[in-house]
């Protein structure tokens, strides 16, 4: 039981001393991630191949007030087991623990549109010519591997979180937000077939690791984003790494968004604080979609 004073926001999403780390935490999603955490007072560690993209995050965007920090470390290659090592070595040298993983780094991969028409011959001639077993192991392998293989590198220091906590309250107290998709939960291949069906298996994946790792008192849950402005959506970033997604260019994908706009940052900051916080929400895929996966086929 507590009382009413004890539910103010404040205190209900606070995370101030966490020691957190973003993958892909440079631009777009993983950097609207990794302002919210550091707003709220964490110490965020944001890692990625670009190693000066890390650098500029964290000198335009760490909190000018509080305890917050934005840390670049790395660069990183998740789809490498050497180079995840190396992380997990340096962050260990650090921290004691890690309070949150997010799972962020993605790429989109090749297109061809199923709808060029009727004729099967066609169709077949589309996605024949347009897409090839590298492109699809590429994008599986950054979307779906490695979001696996960088959770169990950092394992135990989510575990050596949950063990941090006072007798009778650490149980779920490490946690991992997989940053997922709503093309993983849809049945339109949005004319990029690989890239949905990783998603599809980075969703399930979520779901597997929640189950299998509820052992270790390390939760796992997924944010599956529509249309935010990033670099994959967009195709570049400014000087501050942010990237602009007009309301014209999320109209145009073929189906209806009912919030007819993209997603704004502090939407995004709201879903990872709720899920970075509630111990008793694990295996849940939380959908925030400007209400897309309403109107358009999906489970």
């Amino acid at each position: 039981m507590v009382d009413t004073h004890s539910l103010q926001a404040s205190k209900l999403f606070n995370v101030d001393g966490w020691a957190c780390l973003v993958t892909g935490g440079g631009t777009g999603i993983g950097l609207m991630c990794t302002q919210a955490l550091a707003a709220n007072g964490a110490r965020v560690y944001i890692t990625g191949r670009r190693f000066e993209v890390l650098e500029n995050a964290a000198k335009e965007h760490s909190p000018k007030e509080g305890n917050g920090k934005i840390i670049p470390i790395g660069p990183c290659d998740v789809t490498d087991k050497d180079s995840l090592q190396s992380l997990v070595d340096k962050l260990s040298s650090l921290e004691k623990h890690l309070n949150l993983l997010v799972c962020c780094a993605g790429i989109s991969g090749p297109k061809a549109d199923p709808g060029v028409s009727s004729s099967a011959k066609d169709i077949a001639q589309e996605l024949w010519s347009k897409e090839s077993f590298s492109d699809w192991s590429s994008v599986f392998t950054t979307n779906v591997s490695s979001v696996y293989f960088t959770t169990v590198a950092f394992l135990p220091l989510l575990q050596a979180c949950s063990k941090s906590h006072p007798q009778g309250h650490s149980h779920m107290s490490g946690n991992v937000i997989v940053i997922s998709s709503m093309s993983g939960i849809m049945r339109n291949a949005q004319k990029h077939f690989s890239y949905n069906a990783s998603k599809g298996a980075t969703v399930h994946l979520t779901k597997l690791m929640s189950t299998e790792f509820e052992k270790t008192g390390v939760r796992v849950n997924s944010i599956a984003p529509g249309y935010f402005p990033s670099e994959m959506t967009t195709g570049e970033s400014d000087e501050k790494n942010k990237s602009e997604l007009s309301d014209e260019k999320v109209k145009g994908h073929g189906h209806k968004v009912p919030a007819e706009r993209a997603g704004h940052d502090e939407e995004m900051a709201m879903a990872v604080l709720f899920l970075a916080r509630d111990r008793y929400v694990n295996g849940s895929v939380i959908c925030v979609d400007g209400g897309v996966l309403g109107v358009v086929p999906g489970n």
